[in-house]
């Protein structure tokens, strides 16, 4: 009789278990069904370029019928509102109740506001394509009003959390509000872009002469880098310091924090902070029949305290190691332990500058080099889901 698999999350770690799984398995062996917010997948690790104006919303949103559909893949378009692990059962927000023989939680993470006054409420997040839409429009709207009232804090952009999602995101606005400014009669002096960023550096995650490649780039293009400083108030029209400075913003967008997905963490599956634990072949810790791939999971390194960093490589893995077991399980065999490879991390700081490591020896890159890797691994991405094909529709 045909398992019934089901899959919660269209992101890197659902869209690589659904095409791995159905690789390895007929639909009589399986019926897997994905369970999805949007009717995309979305490429979250381009997001950035979207909000910034520099690239068009059906590069990052590829239909998710055109890259499981055709492979006799199921597609829920709706939320998920609880897992029932017990009962072997999910809870969606639009009412009906789906039951399975094995569940893959590949929801994501949430955003972390680590209770910071009027953060939330405040400010904008960069998670998915509605966010970037929404915040490339009100950008736009913003210097809009500064045009009409001169109003300085609606000519001023603060981004909170100087990770690789928060410089990325101005290094795009540093290149393209310039030619913005320009089609509405504005000196771009006028404009002030701020990263402000609680750590002592920013980007942790290189070394120190990429950082200051990074920094030096993107100030003389007229980013304002804050550090060691964190952000302790936000409200509509301005943004206030640790150190008792206040930065009159209209626009704060925050990328300082990612948190275990709620929906999860209430489930009842085993975790550790919000995020749930997982076997070495990534099912979870307390119901071996439920995968998990993506941010909320939390995998440590074998003989590691600490655990792997939530990044789209990470999951696009877990993603094809969780595939691969689902058809271990229905079809006999002796299933993956999950071991990653890590290929690098590239940071772009606009359109035509970037930095990066690359390969096990962490070969450093600057300049152009940085940016055609960059854009080769996208490809590269696209390329494995079918996604370049999916990009002609």
């Amino acid at each position: 009789m045909s398992k019934q698999i089901l899959i919660l999350g269209g992101g890197y770690g659902g869209v690589l278990t659904a095409q791995t799984a159905r690789k390895y398995m007929s639909a009589s062996d399986a019926s897997i069904t994905i369970v999805n917010r949007f009717p995309t997948h979305q490429i979250i690790t381009e997001l950035h370029r979207l909000a910034g104006g520099t690239i068009a919303e059906k590069a990052v949103s590829l239909p998710l019928a055109k890259l499981v559909g055709s492979n006799d893949v199921n597609i829920i378009v709706d939320s998920v509102k609880e897992i029932k692990p017990n009962e072997k059962k999910v809870v969606l927000e639009g009412g009906s109740v789906q039951s399975y023989d094995y569940l893959v939680v590949a929801l994501g993470s949430e955003t972390n506001y680590f209770g910071i006054p009027g953060l939330e409420e405040n400010s904008f997040v960069l998670k998915s394509v509605a966010d970037a839409n929404r915040i490339r429009e009100h950008v736009e709207a913003r210097l809009d009003a500064y045009k009409k009232s001169g109003n300085k804090a609606d000519a001023t952009i603060v981004v909170g959390g100087g990770g690789l999602t928060g410089v990325e995101l101005v290094g795009e606005f540093a290149d393209k509000l310039p030619e913005v400014c320009r089609s509405k009669g504005i000196d771009f002096n006028d404009v002030s872009l701020y990263c402000v960023e609680a750590a002592p550096a920013v980007l942790p995650i290189f070394p120190k002469v990429l950082i200051d490649r990074a920094v030096e780039s993107l100030s003389k293009r007229g980013v304002t880098f804050i550090t060691g400083v964190a952000i302790t108030e936000a409200t509509k029209t301005s943004v206030t310091l640790k150190d008792g400075n206040v930065i009159n913003s209209s626009t704060i967008i925050w990328t300082g924090g990612v948190k275990g997905n709620p929906v999860v963490g209430s489930s009842g599956l085993a975790e550790d902070r919000g995020r749930s634990t997982v076997t070495s072949t990534l099912q979870s810790t307390s119901h071996p029949e439920v995968f998990l791939a993506g941010d909320c999971a939390v995998v440590f390194p074998e003989g590691s305290e600490r655990p792997f960093p939530p990044t789209a490589q990470l999951a696009w893995q877990m993603g094809e190691t969780v595939g691969y077991n689902l058809s271990v399980l229905i079809k006999g065999g002796v299933m993956d332990k999950f071991s990653p490879v890590f290929s690098g991390t590239l940071g772009s700081l606009g359109r035509k500058d970037a930095v990066g490591t690359i390969g096990g020896s962490g070969t450093q890159l600057k300049g152009l080099p940085a940016t055609l890797m960059k854009e080769a691994s996208n490809v590269r991405y696209l390329s494995h889901i079918h996604g370049l094909f999916a990009l002609a529709y």
